[in-house]
This record gives C-alpha cells, sequence and structure tokens, in this order.
C-alpha cells in the first residue's frame, strides 16, 4: 500500500517585525512630543494686536478671580511649588548669567491691579522676565 507524501504545512508568519515596528513609533514619538503638564484650570488669556505664543521656562497660570496655579499647585501652595521648580533648574543651569523666563497665563478677566500687584512678587522670586501669553485680536 502506498501512503501519499505528508504534505507540507506552510510556515507560520511571525508577529516580531511588527511589534518592532510599532515600538520604534512609540518611542519616535515619545521622543519627538513635547511634554507639558496639564493647566491646573482653564484660562482665557486676553486678545492683543500681535499675538505673543510665549515659551518661558516655567508656566504659571492667574485666574478671573485671582487664583494662582503651578502645576497640580493652586493659590498659597502654587508661588512655593514654583520657587522649589526655579531651585531645581538653577541646581543644574547657570541662573546667573541666563535667568529663567517665566509665561504668565493670565485671565483676560482679571483685574490688572491683580496682575500689577503680581509682577514685584515675581521679581522678588528672581523672575527677571515675565512672559505674558496674549492672542490674536478677533476680526
Amino acid at each position: 500500500m502506498q501512503f501519499p507524501p505528508p504534505q507540507r504545512r506552510p510556515g507560520q508568519e511571525t508577529l516580531l517585525p511588527m511589534i518592532n515596528v510599532v515600538f520604534l513609533l512609540l518611542i519616535f514619538f515619545l521622543i519627538a512630543a513635547r511634554m507639558t503638564p496639564p493647566e491646573p484650570f482653564a484660562v482665557t488669556p486676553p486678545s492683543a494686536e500681535y499675538a505673543a505664543e510665549a515659551t518661558g521656562d516655567f508656566t504659571l497660570y492667574l485666574g478671573a478671580n485671582g487664583q494662582l496655579g503651578y502645576r497640580d499647585a493652586l493659590d498659597g501652595a502654587a508661588l512655593p511649588a514654583l520657587v522649589a521648580a526655579q531651585q531645581a533648574y538653577c541646581a543644574e543651569a547657570d541662573c546667573d548669567t541666563a535667568p529663567p523666563r517665566l509665561t504668565l497665563r493670565a485671565d483676560a478677566r482679571l483685574p490688572a491691579t491683580q496682575l500689577a500687584a503680581l509682577l514685584p512678587k515675581l521679581a522678588e522670586l528672581g523672575f527677571k522676565g515675565v512672559d505674558l501669553m496674549t492672542t490674536g485680536a478677533a476680526p
């Protein structure tokens, strides 16, 4: 009795190259993306004739009711958290020759007197330059 030769099974395709590609893409996007902490609360920046996209080393939020926010610290804890972050930054960088810049995201409904009262406090903390974030004027 003659038996037919056994049929060969086709080779299984491996998913390893696809997994490698996915991980390489993940690593690429993690390196290329700019990671920013979430906003502590919503702020509507004031409008100006020319929009200023401020890119300071730190970002402080100032709400319409005068509420301060830095990363996850709010109100009374915001300025001490900002100072701690500044000290950690200055431990690694030379802050004497290039002082860190602060981006201030103030709400458009905030009274100017409250904003003016905050600026000397920020200068005392060591921020020589404060950039106010604005949006372009509506047509």
